[in-house]
């Protein structure tokens, strides 16, 4: 055996292990869970120290592809989250093009083959992120599509935001939800506040989030349907989550 971690807390929710126990280590693999008096190649005591998990996943990444890959490309952010321990992750739309097509959603996963971790491409709710005509929700679902979103923009007019969640609602897509209020936000920087002020930036009212969380929340109330509130930054928006 290459390695053997000894008196290291393992935890696993899927089987509902969580407990103190030795891992052994070989070829890369996992060959043994369980304690041990095995020899290894190398042997490191954990006690008190380390954390064995499952393969993470996250669930709102940006990989910027295609179209803006001088910030980030599906490699790049993959092996990155490889790195932090991310097996899974979902990507936004917000690429340019945005994610509003199969043809974009084929494009995504057709380039994370080569990743080694499994990247699953959250599509738009509106085409093109502009908020003025929904997606054809029945063939992004065809096409591989769990999730949507125009993640960096609002779905600004209230009875189009009801009709995504009641037409996502018959393809059991999740909606997810960027939550502000443009008029409000009016080009701000930061929060409004002593720190704005000081910084001599433009301040946004925190009313600017939470005026668009509530409202969210109550057309989800009355269409049945489950929203998922991105960039919850305010204690009132915490509050509103609360009380939904």
């Amino acid at each position: 055996m290459e390695l053997l971690i000894k008196n290291i807390r393992a935890c696993d929710p899927q089987t509902g292990l969580d407990g103190i126990t030795d891992i052994g280590i070989d070829g890369g693999k996992i060959v043994s869970l369980g304690k041990t008096d095995e020899h290894a190649q190398r042997v490191i005591d954990a006690k008190g120290k380390l954390c064995a998990l499952p393969g993470l996943f996250d669930m709102h990444v940006h990989f910027r592809d295609p179209g803006l890959t001088y910030k980030e490309d599906i490699i790049t952010g993959a092996n990155a989250a490889k790195a932090g321990g991310f097996t899974g992750v979902a990507c936004m739309p917000n690429t340019k093009p945005p994610i509003d097509s199969p043809e974009g959603v084929k494009y995504v996963f057709e380039k994370a083959k080569k990743t080694g971790i499994d990247v699953f491409p959250i599509a738009c709710v509106t085409k093109g992120m502009k908020s003025q005509e929904l997606c054809d929700y029945d063939a992004l679902k065809a096409a591989g599509v769990t999730a949507i979103s125009d993640d960096g923009r609002p779905v600004v007019e209230s009875g189009l935001m009801r009709r995504a969640l009641e037409y996502a609602k018959m393809f059991d897509i999740a909606v997810i939800s960027h939550c502000e209020d443009l008029g409000l936000a009016d080009g701000g920087q930061m929060n409004e506040g002593f720190m704005a002020t000081y910084l001599g930036l433009k301040g946004i009212t925190r009313a600017a989030e939470e005026v668009m969380v509530s409202r969210d929340i109550l057309i989800a109330e009355a269409t049945h349907t489950a929203i998922h509130i991105a960039h919850v930054s305010t204690r009132g928006s915490v509050e509103l989550v609360r009380q939904a």
